[in-house]
């Protein structure tokens, strides 16, 4: 949306198109103000007249102007692709309800995004929803997550009370802090106690009668920069070719015959081509092995 009204939709057709030729399916996001790709946070300019309070829950009564924009961004990307024969299901913003990393600490509340969940479906009643939210693997992250999201629950909770589908955001291993050549990192996913509480959260979600998918599973590293690192003939320790095969085979632990794992995405296509590129292409025989085998 480069100005009020005037919507640009020249690029996702361009990339619809070609997913089409390609025989593929597609779970659209339609944001409107947080979406997947650093740094997550997307508002044009003329939708909001200052930025939002750190620390703040941005509510349908104290941004009403952002709301009514939201939803009238979702409604045009809705009625223009509800009838493309690609779009398996939408999505509504990224880990809605949750801050923005570091980044920034304001928030969506929850009745801010049942209002553009409830425009989706009034756009569309035919196609499910899917709202995504990260599963912290570490106690670290995990007590963090909830100290800052404690007054309605995060994005997963508040995903399997209003979503169809509820989507994981699968991150074992990933870098806390760099010192010169080292890094800290933290990787608790394999620890006896987080794969319980795991498995509590998967069982919760299935009671509620909700369909589950991994949004993001690892697949490339990450590190304490921000752009993965590309070392020549090494791999970074966050994800190793090896890590993206584990992750995917950890989460296919949570299907169950009478409830399978609705779809599984891989995150880092984007970081095994520039390893291709490099002369590594073990990241793109790893993924290659997966669908082999799968």
């Amino acid at each position: 949306e480069r100005s009020v009204g005037q919507f640009d939709t020249s690029e996702l057709d361009l990339q619809l198109a070609a997913i089409e030729r390609a025989g593929k399916q597609v779970i659209l996001s339609v944001g409107a103000i947080k979406n997947f790709g650093y740094p997550e946070f997307f508002v044009p300019d003329h939708q909001l007249e200052r930025p939002l309070s750190e620390g703040s829950l941005v509510t349908p009564s104290t941004h009403p102007a952002l709301l009514a924009g939201a939803i009238g961004f979702i409604r045009k990307v809705v009625e223009r692709y509800r009838d493309r024969a690609s779009i398996v299901a939408w999505q509504v913003e990224h880990e809605a309800v949750d801050p923005l990393g570091v980044e920034h600490s304001w928030r969506l509340a929850a009745e801010f995004v049942q209002r553009e969940l409830d425009a989706i479906r009034d756009a569309d009643p035919s196609h499910p929803v899917m709202m995504n939210g990260f599963l912290p693997t570490s106690s670290l992250v995990r007590l963090s997550q909830w100290w800052r999201t404690r007054d309605q629950g995060d994005s997963l909770a508040v995903a399997a009370r209003v979503a169809d589908i509820v989507g994981i955001d699968y991150y074992p291993r990933h870098g806390l802090l760099a010192l010169g050549p080292r890094t800290l990192y933290l990787d608790g996913g394999g620890l006896p106690w987080q794969k319980v509480l795991t498995k509590a959260l998967v069982a919760g979600i299935r009671l509620r009668g909700k369909r589950l998918m991994v949004s993001e599973g690892q697949a490339e590293p990450w590190e304490a920069v921000t752009l993965p690192p590309n070392p020549g003939h090494k791999a970074m320790f966050s994800c190793r070719p090896a890590d993206a095969i584990k992750n995917y085979n950890a989460a296919m632990e949570w299907s169950a015959p009478d409830a399978p794992i609705y779809a599984y995405l891989f995150w880092g296509a984007d970081y095994w081509v520039l390893r291709d590129r490099s002369g590594d292409p073990s990241y793109m025989k790893a993924i290659a092995r997966i669908l082999a085998e799968a």
